[in-house]
């Protein structure tokens, strides 16, 4: 058995790489064709889970190979990395030629492996947005929503989060990063936006890109301030976020690996939109329960009897809320313990009549 094991183990340092044939699994997972002793060799690389060794975990932001601010804004700050030794084939210059620095900024890249954000300082929301737990499905009626729901949001608003959204918006932060945007202040009728890359995206993976879209505007929080008269804005935002997007990341992203779709509920509330490519993995941020394709969200409100003052507020959603959100602890929450206890109390009462 240990032959056939020593056997084994001694195949993989025998490949020579050929070509790549395939990455998926937003790059996690790479596909490599080679030879391994002049025969034809597929090497399949994926990333194992991290361990959850405490040693390790202690460790592994000491015993980083590489570190690359992408970038920072308030208190959130994004990195590339690489954890292990990976093997270059040139030196490292010390000269002070900018083309040199570049080159060696790009061999940096090519080696990180690891994609890593930090919230400094964080707070106790979100620890516990990140910290693993049960997951409802919940359902808010237009009335839920107006009597419990927006009261939330607007004190979430007034709470200071929106910080960061508003440094992008008036150009004080990640101005570097933008994309497109239209002239600050100067579009009619509130109809500004702009658009740059999401934090959680890596700027270099095609198959997993991930933009994000931002209104100028403050008076739309989520999709359910959306209304009739918003769709002619939406139609546009999308059809020059698609432009931008394919023109700027040209010729890797046509039109049609394209897909936008917004939260709800949203992580923060001012209106966004997520653009992704249609190859990165649909996650939970991606699913049923959380979100919604802005061409559905268009098209609603299109078929909606009523002016142009007829909205989103109107409908039900359904979604998905973890347990230790505040809306679920001060809402969803003490909801569904009311309901309970009425329905015991009414079996209680039928049980008392017989």
């Amino acid at each position: 058995m240990s032959d056939v094991k020593a056997n084994a183990e001694a195949l993989v340092p025998k490949f020579k790489f050929e070509r790549q044939l395939n990455q998926d699994q937003a790059g996690r997972r790479t596909t490599l064709l080679g030879t391994i002793d002049s025969s034809p060799a597929l090497l399949i690389l994926e990333r194992a889970p991290f361990p959850t060794s405490t040693d390790y975990l202690a460790s592994a932001p000491l015993t980083l190979r590489t570190l690359k601010n992408l970038g920072a804004n308030d208190i959130y700050h994004w990195y590339m990395a690489s954890s292990g030794g990976a093997i270059t084939t040139t030196t490292h210059s010390t000269s002070n030629d900018p083309k040199k620095a570049n080159d060696d900024d790009e061999q940096t890249d090519d080696f990180s492996d690891l994609k890593i954000n930090l919230i400094y300082p964080c707070t106790p929301k979100h620890i516990a947005k990140y910290s693993r737990q049960l997951v409802r499905y919940v359902t808010e009626t237009p009335a839920l929503y107006q009597s419990h729901v927006r009261p939330y949001m607007q004190a979430q608003r007034e709470a200071g989060r929106l910080n960061w959204v508003f440094n992008i918006i008036e150009g004080r932060k990640e101005v570097e990063d933008v994309i497109y945007r239209t002239p600050f202040g100067e579009d009619a009728d509130d109809e500004g936006f702009l658009l740059l890359p999401d934090l959680n995206w890596d700027r270099k993976t095609v198959d997993a890109l991930h933009l994000l879209g931002l209104v100028e505007r403050r008076d739309l929080w989520s999709l359910r301030d959306l209304k009739k008269k918003h769709v002619p804005f939406l139609k546009h935002m999308k059809r020059k976020f698609v432009e931008a997007t394919t023109q700027v990341y040209y010729p890797d992203i046509e039109e049609d690996q394209l897909k936008l779709y917004v939260h709800y509920q949203p992580t923060y509330y001012h209106f966004h939109i997520h653009i992704v490519h249609v190859q990165l993995e649909a996650g939970a941020t991606q699913a049923v329960g959380k979100a919604v394709g802005l061409d559905s969200i268009i098209e609603t409100l299109e078929v909606m009897e009523g002016d142009g003052e007829a909205g989103m507020e109107k409908l039900t959603m359904c979604y998905t809320l973890g347990e230790e959100s505040d809306l679920w602890k001060d809402v969803f929450g003490p909801l569904k313990k009311e309901k309970e206890q009425q329905q015991q109390q009414k079996e209680e009462g039928e049980k008392l009549k017989k």
